[in-house]
């Protein structure tokens, strides 16, 4: 048996005046993953748990099986794990995006998306001007990046690691100083940092090309060192993760997990769709199980353009579900799952804790009476409303079947 869970992170959203009240899911034209809730059964997945922050560190860790609420150890020290950087005991990892700033205002939280290369340079100078024994700086991919603090003791550690920090995409066009960081020590980093960038050649490039300049750090996100169970431990069976971003494939590090590399994996609009769908097929021949990631829905949330994100959901829907399933067709026993991993509305520009559709189809599952996987379809659907860290067990379980398959009201189309 195989198994594949695919996510289209931050794929489901709320209705829009400008679609007639309709979602970008409603409106996307996705065939094969109304296949997979035509096949199968849908329902509704509360991927954040109540009091919890909606961050895809938190839906994912539900999504494949772990409690957040038990496991949650924060974005940075997951990133750090893809990056092979060892945290001890003294340490704490921030994420840090490179950001766009305007007098006091949070303009951007991507520096326009900058590239890998550019930010390269950036992190480059910011260890030569602010790096020491207790901070340093790593590249990730394009504005996400890890800062490391080395603190005197565990104590002081776990202090840290407590401080409040806001997402970057979370106060877009709010004032910066109204949300930094409480620890003076992090906010005097930020901005010293935006005298070091403000001036760089890099930035008066993008500046000159109209893009927006990575002109101050953002830190965030921050945790310890994981203390995560392996997943073939946990749950018996071996897996592998594509995904185009570090937080993502640093937990399938952590998990145990075989981590693709994707060439032109970007995690945005411009993503390797077929490369990833091809990378999940090849992991497949060595690994029970393949959890494919893709960021462009969440992009395009976050942005709010509600063209792209129905662009990046018929991608998703073309270039790897249907790749997928159409080869898993022809191999045998599977069964998939697929959801997004918490909503990111058009009009929220952030993500939300609301549930999630999911559909999961394959061997042993009967079909319900949903046909088309929406927001609207999949609370209609046969299994209800269930916590998130549960649908790893129940695609898994060989006891599967429909509980309740008359929960659904009526047969729901487009």
């Amino acid at each position: 048996m195989k198994y594949v869970v695919l996510v289209p992170d931050g794929m489901s959203g709320l209705p829009l005046e400008e679609l007639n009240d309709r979602t970008c899911m409603e409106v996307a034209h996705a065939p094969n993953m109304d296949m997979i809730a035509r096949k199968g059964v849908a329902g509704m997945a509360q991927n954040v748990p109540r009091g919890m922050t909606p961050a895809s560190d938190v839906a994912n860790l539900s999504i494949l099986g772990y409690d957040p609420r038990k496991y949650y150890c924060g974005r940075g020290p997951l990133e750090a794990a893809n990056l092979g950087v060892d945290l001890t005991e003294n340490d704490v990892a921030f994420r840090f995006n490179t950001v766009t700033v305007s007098g006091d205002r949070m303009a951007d939280y991507s520096a326009g998306h900058i590239t890998t290369k550019e930010t390269a340079v950036l992190v480059e100078l910011l260890n030569k001007e602010l790096g020491s024994e207790r901070f340093r700086f790593y590249t990730g991919t394009s504005y996400r990046n890890l800062l490391m603090v080395r603190c005197d003791s565990p104590e002081e550690a776990e202090v840290l690691s407590k401080v409040r920090c806001y997402p970057p995409h979370d106060i877009l066009d709010k004032p910066v100083s109204g949300h930094l960081p409480k620890e003076p020590a992090l906010v005097d980093l930020m901005e010293r940092s935006k005298g070091i960038l403000r001036g760089h050649d890099i930035n008066k490039v993008r500046i000159d090309l109209g893009q927006n300049p990575a002109n101050m750090i953002w830190v965030w996100g921050q945790g310890k060192k994981p203390e995560i169970p392996g997943f073939e431990d946990s749950f018996g069976i071996s897996g592998g993760i594509i995904s185009a971003v570090d937080l993502l494939k640093g937990l399938g590090r952590v998990l145990g997990f075989e981590v693709a590399e994707v060439p032109g994996a970007t995690g945005y609009y411009d993503t390797n769709y077929e490369g990833k769908a091809e990378a999940a097929l090849d992991i497949l021949k060595r690994r029970d199980m393949v959890f494919v990631h893709v960021e462009a829905t969440d992009e395009a949330g976050h942005n709010g353009d509600i063209k792209a994100k129905i662009k990046a959901i018929e991608d998703f829907d073309k270039k790897i579900t249907g790749r997928i399933i159409g080869a898993l067709s022809e191999r045998g026993d599977h069964r998939v799952l697929l959801l997004p991993d918490h909503p990111t509305p058009i009009k929220k520009r952030t993500h939300t804790a609301d549930p999630v559709p999911f559909a999961m189809c394959g061997r042993g599952i009967s079909p319900d009476d949903v046909t088309v996987f929406t927001e609207r379809s999949a609370k209609a659907g046969s299994l209800g409303l269930i916590k998130g860290a549960e649908l790893m067990g129940l695609m898994l379980s060989s006891e599967f079947g429909v509980s309740d398959p008359g929960h659904a009201e009526k047969k729901v189309t487009r």
